[in-house]
């Protein structure tokens, strides 16, 4: 925005416009409360005025909160990826008013749905870092961002799913009964199940599932385990349950036509997650785990086990509750798979809830500060001299790319290294045998659960040092 006070003025026209909306009055009602005029109110909440400091503890007063809640400039998660842009030049240097968008409007609309349209600038913020972005990879930074606010945590969804099970006496849990899904499907939603040979079709060999929806036909593919099967089940009755449309017809996904689609997936899988592992008695058996005074590998295993056959439906459906009943927020999840008669291990499937976990997120970040330092030269003196002096800034951008270099090189040699653990009493090459004891003399391997936070700190200043042995 143009000056601080003009930030300070529209952050205490949001925060008074929230506190308002808490408690569902009108503009009107709050004019009544407080004795001050509702045009009076309509320009503070407009980021116009600032009240007085006597009208600034009347306001909390009505409002029930404290004087800091007020004017304190540190916005809420919902507004706070917002403040930037806020506290930038983006109102002077894009002409919104060219596209019809007046400021204030703009603000407004903010206040009114936080959520949704932070979601939507969380969005424009992971694209502007990713180029050559396709569609597929767009909508999935909306749903990251859309699980992140609401903390993949949905208790409509959760409430639905429970009525329904109380309703068509489901037993919930491990033991779920198969046929009893195929039954609701069925009888309840008028569908026709059929298992299927998908090899025969080429293209279709990779697909778990085939839904034709104008003759509400379910083809399975005839390879699924049960566990598989059982999944896709509860996740079509989630389609029709949570009337989801327009909605994939396939699983995996082709492809998605719209953001809607991919919106009900997520929503359906969801509720799939709610049938096979119910919420109350996660929390508990959870709960009774996280009272163990020590991290106790054999009990976790165990704690799957009571609840599922699948350890990646577990951990999924563990990120629905660990921010929201655990107080959990930093959720970063990472699915590994080994076939069987091979030694490679692949990792097929990431989630992250609240950022990008390095060595991601600093790649990522050195994308963007590759961007030129100066797009374009700034001709000066009448046209006489062209001075383009962005040396300086071009040489704290790659500063910055370097240092994000050293954390990414270092997480790799930490864990290159803890690989060669589990290859023993195998040998390596000379020179990597001979890294790896330069790892070891300051990093100790990983035996037990601990914080590698100063590990990958003490790699990376051996990485700034040189420490390391380069053949050529």
């Amino acid at each position: 925005m143009s000056s601080e006070s003009d930030f300070i003025k529209t952050v205490f026209g949001l925060k008074l416009r929230q506190q308002r909306q808490k408690r569902n009055w009108s503009l009107q009602d709050l004019a009544d409360k407080t004795k001050l005029s509702k045009s009076y109110l309509n320009e503070i909440e407009n980021g116009k005025k600032y009240p007085k400091h006597d009208k600034i503890i009347q306001l909390a007063d009505v409002l029930n909160c404290k004087f800091d809640d007020l004017v304190s400039t540190k916005l809420d998660k919902n507004l706070a990826p917002f403040s930037e842009i806020l506290q930038s030049d983006f109102f002077k240097e894009i002409p919104l008013e060219l596209f019809g968008i007046n400021k204030n409007t703009l603000i407004n609309i903010i206040s009114e749905a936080p959520k949704k349209v932070t979601a939507f600038i969380n969005t424009l913020i992971e694209i502007s870092q990713n180029y050559n972005l396709g569609k597929e990879r767009f909508y999935f930074a909306v749903v990251r961002s859309f699980q992140e606010l609401y903390d993949n945590h949905f208790p409509d969804i959760e409430e639905k799913a429970k009525n329904f099970a109380e309703e068509n006496q489901l037993k919930l849990g491990k033991n779920i009964d198969i046929k009893h899904l195929e039954k609701i499907l069925l009888d309840v939603f008028d569908y026709e199940i059929k298992s299927e040979d998908f090899e025969q079709y080429g293209t279709l060999n990779h697909l778990r599932s085939l839904y034709v929806p104008e003759k509400k036909l379910l083809l399975l593919n005839r390879l699924l385990d049960e566990n598989q099967k059982t999944f896709i089940l509860a996740k079509e009755i989630g389609f029709q349950v949570l009337e989801l449309n327009p909605r994939p017809n396939t699983y995996s996904w082709l492809d998605f036509t719209s953001f809607e689609e991919l919106l009900s997936n997520f929503y359906a899988s969801y509720f799939a997650g709610c049938i096979l592992i119910p919420k109350d008695e996660l929390i508990e058996k959870t709960e009774e785990f996280f009272d163990e005074p020590d991290f106790n590998s054999q009990k976790f295993d165990e704690l799957i086990a009571h609840f599922t056959n699948s350890p990646e439906t577990f951990y999924y459906r563990l990120t629905n509750l660990l921010s929201a009943e655990f107080g959990i927020k930093d959720l970063f999840y990472l699915c590994f798979v080994k076939k069987k008669n091979t030694d490679k291990v692949q990792i097929l499937k990431e989630l992250h809830l609240n950022q990008q976990q390095a060595p991601h997120g600093n790649a990522t970040e050195n994308k963007t500060l590759c961007f030129p330092a100066s797009a374009d030269s700034v001709p000066t003196s009448l046209g006489q001299e062209d001075h383009v002096s962005m040396g300086s800034i071009s040489g704290r951008k790659f500063n910055q790319v370097l240092g994000n270099l050293e954390n990414i090189l270092a997480i790799e040699l930490m864990f290159a290294a803890q690989g060669l653990e589990f290859r023993r009493p195998l040998k390596s090459s000379k020179i990597i045998e001979e890294n790896y004891e330069i790892i070891r003399a300051k990093v100790k391997k990983l035996e037990n659960d601990r914080l590698i936070g100063e590990d990958i700190l003490t790699i990376a200043e051996m990485v700034k040092n040189r420490a390391f042995k380069v053949e050529i």
